[in-house]
């Protein structure tokens, strides 16, 4: 199918702009370039009200971490809660960056969300953002009744983030903690993987597949760790593992990744929900300004969780 019109727009604007693509660029030009992408040019009229905002500490693997708690509705009695991990290709990427996201799973979800601002490579390389992300699911674990919400907790994250919550979903289950789903978007769960999107969708769609090799160089020191189901929980253990919601985008270079996660989910016996959203592109879930597609894509992807959440 071809590309969304309303996101093709936004890709011509965005290819017009002159500036230099993401992976001839320093990661802190990376990071300033994508908050003006998400955070300066977003427009205030799409972004979802919440009840509260509240900028928190929570524990990290070496000291604590940056994050922000969402509540959807004050009348509302106990929610789930959801564990969030931000995109960004473990670069790039912060608590504003994701905040449009973040409300709008508290809004359409009905559940109490938890924003966490793990450390970024090339400071932080692997495995820090995952023993950043499970040190801090754990304290989201331990805290619920603090945060206002019930006994049900899920995991969420785009990309990178996707990554995080795969890896901490598996975590749960070998520690023995309740987890109640977990929400994946267009993942990435085999980084040393090769599959038909990262060569259809290498170039045109946002994310490329050079500024995928960018990441990756950035965040993976040791190429041996590939196989490591932190780094790619592709190669984890799959059986027993939470409710999970998938989705993925059809020109996307890492649809396949999350496609093969989903397959692999399933195989293993693990409850799964996996959508295919035809004409989108890797950053959907931050577009429903910009394209109708990308909204509905985003409003299903959360009535999906939603149910998987709310039982």
């Amino acid at each position: 199918m071809p590309i969304d019109p309303q996101l093709d727009v936004l890709l011509q604007l965005m290819a017009g702009s002159g500036h230099p693509p993401m992976w001839e660029q320093t990661p802190e030009d990376a990071r300033r370039g994508f908050r003006v992408l998400t955070v300066d040019l977003r427009d205030p009229a799409s972004v979802p009200e919440v009840a509260a905002v509240e900028d928190v500490t929570v524990p990290g693997a070496a000291g604590s971490l940056p994050a922000r708690v969402y509540r959807p509705r004050a009348d509302a009695g106990p929610l789930p809660t959801v564990a969030f991990f931000h995109g960004g290709g473990f670069v790039i990427g912060d608590l504003d960056t994701h905040d449009l996201t973040c409300r709008t799973i508290a809004t359409l979800c009905d559940a109490v969300v938890v924003s966490v601002d793990y450390r970024l490579a090339p400071e932080h390389p692997f495995p820090a953002a995952p023993d950043d992300a499970l040190a801090a699911a754990r304290w989201v674990s331990d805290s619920l009744a603090d945060l206002g919400g019930d006994d049900r907790m899920g995991v969420a994250g785009d990309s990178a983030g996707g990554n995080l919550s795969a890896v901490v979903a598996q975590a749960f289950r070998d520690e023995g903690r309740p987890l109640a789903g977990q929400l994946l978007v267009y993942p990435v769960t085999d980084m040393g993987g090769s599959y038909p999107s990262h060569t259809e969708n290498a170039e045109g769609f946002f994310l490329d597949s050079r500024t995928m090799a960018w990441f990756g160089a950035q965040y993976v020191g040791d190429p041996s760790a590939l196989g490591d189901p932190r780094l790619s929980p592709l190669h984890g253990r799959l059986e027993g593992l939470a409710p999970a919601v998938v989705v993925t985008a059809e020109l996307d270079p890492l649809r396949d990744d999350g496609n093969a996660y989903a397959r692999a989910l399933a195989d293993a016996g693990v409850p799964v929900e996996h959508r295919v959203y035809p004409g989108l592109i890797h950053g959907f879930v931050d577009m429903g300004r910009h394209s109708a597609a990308a909204q509905a894509a985003v409003e299903e992807t959360c009535a999906l969780f939603r149910r998987v959440l709310h039982g």
